[in-house]
């Protein structure tokens, strides 16, 4: 797949305890953004955070079994993006979802060799 030179950054911010019908939420996210063959996602485990309810999130040692702040990242075209966000949207109960523009620089896997600047892909 090729990335337009502008493309999308989808941000999820939810809990590491966060569910959907069972599942961890972060996983439900990255496998229905895969099945649509969006161009990537990451997912962030944070150490330390607080949401709208004003709640600390911690990975001090007494605290390893809290809900730990996670972000998921999804990138790829303008379109794609909003087609996938009615879905996300019903998946999300509680959490914070951004969207912004983004200067795609690379995206290669690893069979590709770099592309000297003036050539086309």
């Amino acid at each position: 797949m090729k990335l337009p030179d502008e493309a999308e950054l989808l941000r999820v911010f939810i809990g590491e305890s966060d569910k959907h019908h069972g599942r961890a939420l972060h996983e439900v996210i990255v496998e229905s953004a895969r099945k649509r063959g969006m161009a990537g996602a990451t997912v962030l485990r944070g150490i330390l955070g607080f949401g709208a309810d004003s709640r600390m999130h911690s990975a001090k040692i007494l605290r390893l079994s809290e809900d730990l702040p996670i972000v998921v990242e999804i990138i790829d075209k303008p379109e794609r993006i909003a087609a996938f966000l009615p879905e996300l949207d019903a998946m999300i109960t509680e959490g914070l979802i951004t969207l912004e523009t983004v200067r795609v620089l690379a995206y290669r896997h690893s069979g590709q060799q770099g592309l000297a600047p003036d050539q086309p892909s």
